[in-house]
């Protein structure tokens, strides 16, 4: 059975996971020290200790859908405009989109950790990322060569409830669309139609205006290096609709939450 030391180390990604999911961090605590005392009460709870946080959040997630303590708080502990957002969010599509987006479970983890299986579970990030969406709508910049691709991210973003401002082909297109009206998120593949870079078309994009950027390729590997800079968010081709739909929830929640983070450090 797994020691206290080695469950220890996973308490502050746990206590992280329960605060987004509670929207204080008080509350997120009283869901983790419940889950820790059934993991006392009962080692035999987390399973085996090669699936040591898989078997935490499991427990984690059994306490948070069966027990109501989101009435423990504490008059100092304030909620962050982004964590109000993700607690008007359902259940079931919020732990999806947490497990996936900010603990960085693969879908089989995260499907194992909600009792479901990956196809639910991919309908559950969906609609948590339509959920944020009417709380973080934004204007979308697509960068695509390939026509049938592009069409296809159209449709994720607008079902997100995103708005798709324009659709680029080539480097000189995109840096037009910015320039006539600037996106609050781009979706870039690296190589487009006139042998331009996409990649180009953003850092000029960038020098003007700072967005998120996720960028969509077939060659994942040539940007993975571990030199800097690396792209923060970046998918491969071909892709699952269900993990582009999270990565743009992830990327402009993320993006939100630094920018709060930056004023109250600069206040």
């Amino acid at each position: 059975m797994p020691n206290s030391d080695a469950i220890a180390q996973h308490l502050p990604f746990m206590r992280r996971y329960a605060r987004a999911l509670t929207g204080r961090q008080s509350s997120g605590d009283a869901y983790v020290a419940a889950a820790l005392e059934a993991i006392l009460a009962d080692r035999e709870v987390i399973g085996e200790e090669s699936n040591l946080r898989l078997g935490l959040y499991k427990v984690l997630t059994r306490i948070w859908n069966s027990v109501d303590l989101n009435e423990v708080s504490d008059p100092a502990d304030t909620q962050l405009p982004v964590e109000r957002r993700l607690a008007h969010i359902a259940r079931l599509p919020r732990q999806a989109f947490l497990l996936v987006s900010l603990e960085g479970f693969s879908e089989e983890e995260a499907a194992e950790i909600l009792d479901t299986n990956v196809s639910n579970l991919r309908d559950l990030v969906r609609e948590a990322g339509r959920e944020l969406a009417a709380e973080i709508a934004t204007d979308v910049l697509i960068i695509e060569d390939e026509a049938l691709i592009a069409m296809d991210l159209e449709h994720l973003v607008e079902e997100l409830g995103h708005r798709v401002i324009g659709v680029a082909r080539t480097h000189s297109k995109a840096v037009a669309i910015a320039k006539a009206q600037v996106p609050g998120l781009i979706l870039a593949d690296i190589h487009l139609a006139d042998n331009s870079s996409g990649l180009d078309a953003v850092n000029e994009l960038l020098r003007s205006f700072e967005v998120p950027v996720i960028f969509i390729t077939a060659y994942p590997e040539r940007f993975l290096t571990g030199e800097r800079p690396e792209p923060a968010f970046l998918i491969a081709k071909p892709f699952q609709p269900s993990a582009v739909s999270a990565v743009i929830s992830q990327a402009l929640f993320f993006e939100r939450k630094a920018r709060r983070s930056e004023r109250r450090a600069t206040a």
